[in-house]
């Protein structure tokens, strides 16, 4: 398989349980990486690889909680499925708002793994292509002058042609001009697309 391609990252103490998720990954025809310990996956962490942990809640060493804290620490943003064979616990809460997409209980049914796995895969590539498209605008972004940048603030703060122009002591033609030049280098077709990708990209900066 090529880097493109997800992996389901498997992280359990217990190998019988490791090899049993293992077994319901490749029926997916998805890879699947096993580990005995988080402290091991944290030594192969990669934010490139696309994919999904599988962690156990309670293990030796570093809970799946505490592994979930490490690796968004390190900015490797994979979508976590806990299992737990106790799930009424302070510890399932805080891995909840940690952002675990869910936290199953042992003995889990194959088919809620199954379907938690693939919805987790789905998430992260949904994620990766946001996170693509939001890169490229950024790069965009700096290909404005400092003429358009202007114009482009105004723009974002909601503001007519005929207030940019009489704020920036230029003519609307002018304006109308520069409004088209910043469509075409940012590669948006449309106020409301660029205006949400200028929020979202100064929302992930203050993160």
């Amino acid at each position: 398989m090529s880097l493109k391609d997800p992996t389901v990252f498997i992280v359990d103490d217990d190998e019988g349980s490791r090899n049993s998720v293992k077994a319901i990954v490749r029926s997916m025809g998805v890879d699947a990486e096993t580990f005995s310990s988080a402290e091991e996956f944290l030594e192969h962490a990669d934010s490139s690889r696309p994919g999904c942990l599988v962690t156990d809640l309670r293990m030796i060493g570093l809970s799946g909680v505490e592994l979930q804290e490490r690796i968004a620490a390190l900015g490797v943003r994979l979508p976590v499925i806990m299992i737990t064979a106790h799930a009424e616990t302070p510890i399932t809460v805080r891995a909840v708002k940690n952002g675990a997409l869910t936290v199953l209980e042992k003995p889990c049914r194959d088919y809620e793994l199954y379907d938690a796995i693939r919805d987790a895969l789905a998430m992260d590539e949904k994620l990766r292509v946001q996170n693509a498209e939001l890169n490229a605008f950024a790069e965009n972004l700096q290909t404005l002058t400092e003429s358009e940048q202007a114009v482009l603030e105004l723009m974002v703060q909601g503001q007519a042609n005929k207030i940019v122009a009489r704020r920036l002591d230029i003519s609307i033609r002018t304006v109308e001009n520069r409004r088209q030049q910043i469509f075409e280098k940012t590669g948006t077709d449309s106020l409301a697309d660029l205006i949400r990708l200028i929020v979202q990209l100064r929302s992930t900066s203050h993160e």
